[in-house]
């Protein structure tokens, strides 16, 4: 899930919230380019006639919901994912920053790199039970919940069947970083402006412009991971992949040889086009949700209004304008007081 900016004015679990709220809520309004683009590089039947015909043999063949297969898995894994992911960035960043808390712009990205790794790894079996879950078909299926993919794939393949692929994670975090780095060096020439001066609008188009490159430039390792998740001796047609193979490599060579190179950008599309939708869901949610909570400790005047509650200190923190509205009460209750005796 894309960062978004956190706003001191909120408490830290209200924060999570926030973005738990946002990334649930634009993962699943775009499920369905997700569902598309996974089938396509899995190379299921449906995504054989072209990008705009896979919407309609899925909706044929499975029916509407089949749009929305495996998102369940996809938005419970945002919660883990990202805890670990703060984490470990966290403990990088502390260990290579030097005596006055600076760190080089390479390590911040090597830290990054390491930090979704490690929630990779920890949180890789759910990923495995999102793919088989979307390869499926939903009307004659495999697999029933979440747990009952992650038990049976354990029971009948073993535990290494869970993080089949996965070293290509690792793999592909690489392109994936430089792209990010590639475009975000260069925001200042195209805005010819300071990044510090960026609205939320060019932030949102410098996050679907970043994340495009990205993923364009990781995708082969994406595609790869797919069907290793995906092929198994023990389901229907072998998981539904359109090659057969033995292993990372000898998957890369056999796409190559049957399908072309070409063949390892399939889905690219349904991913290109979901970029824009969900980083504007993500950013758009996350805000409406903030407003929420702004309004319920004191800052605006309306959750539906960016207009600033009149006498409030916006610095500071939640608690600390809690116990200033409670100590300006007592001092306001305590001269109310002092009126009284005095008038009597």
């Amino acid at each position: 899930m894309a960062a978004v900016k956190k706003d001191n004015r909120l408490t830290s679990s209200q924060n999570s919230l926030c973005a738990g709220f946002a990334g649930i809520f634009s993962k699943t309004l775009t499920s369905p380019l997700e569902v598309v683009k996974i089938k396509s590089q899995v190379g299921t039947f449906h995504c054989k006639k072209g990008f705009m015909q896979s919407f309609l043999l899925i909706y044929q063949n499975e029916g509407l919901r089949a749009f929305w297969k495996g998102n369940l898995v996809s938005c419970l894994r945002l919660f883990p994912y990202t805890a670990v992911h703060l984490t470990t960035y966290k403990q990088i960043v502390h260990i290579h920053m030097d005596e006055v808390g600076f760190i080089s712009q390479w390590r911040a990205l090597f830290a990054g790199g390491l930090a979704g790794v490690a929630a990779a790894l920890a949180t890789y079996p759910l990923e495995v039970a999102e793919t088989r879950l979307i390869v499926q078909n939903c009307r004659e299926r495999t697999y029933i919940s979440i747990v009952h993919t992650i038990s049976k794939t354990y029971r009948n393949e073993g535990l290494l069947a869970l993080y089949r692929g996965f070293s290509l994670t690792v793999l592909g975090a690489f392109p994936f970083s430089v792209g990010c780095y590639a475009v975000y060096m260069h925001l200042d020439k195209l805005w010819q402006e300071p990044q510090f001066r960026f609205t939320p609008l060019q932030n949102i188009i410098n996050g679907c412009v970043a994340a495009g490159v990205a993923q364009t430039l990781s995708y082969p390792f994406d595609t790869v991971k797919r069907k290793m998740q995906a092929q198994s001796s023990r389901l229907p047609h072998f998981g539904g992949v359109d090659v057969h193979f033995t292993g990372m490599v000898n998957c890369f060579v056999q796409i190559v040889k049957n399908n072309g190179v070409l063949s390892m950008w399939n889905g690219l599309t349904a991913n290109t086009l979901k970029i824009v939708p969900y980083f504007g869901l993500l950013f758009t949610s996350f805000e409406m949700c903030k407003q929420v909570f702004l309004y319920r400790n004191g800052y605006i005047v309306s959750p539906l209004s960016t207009k600033l509650a009149p006498g409030v200190d916006q610095s500071l923190g939640p608690y600390e304008l809690k116990e200033m509205k409670h100590y300006l009460k007592k001092r306001n209750f305590a001269s109310e007081e002092s009126s009284l005796r005095k008038f009597w």
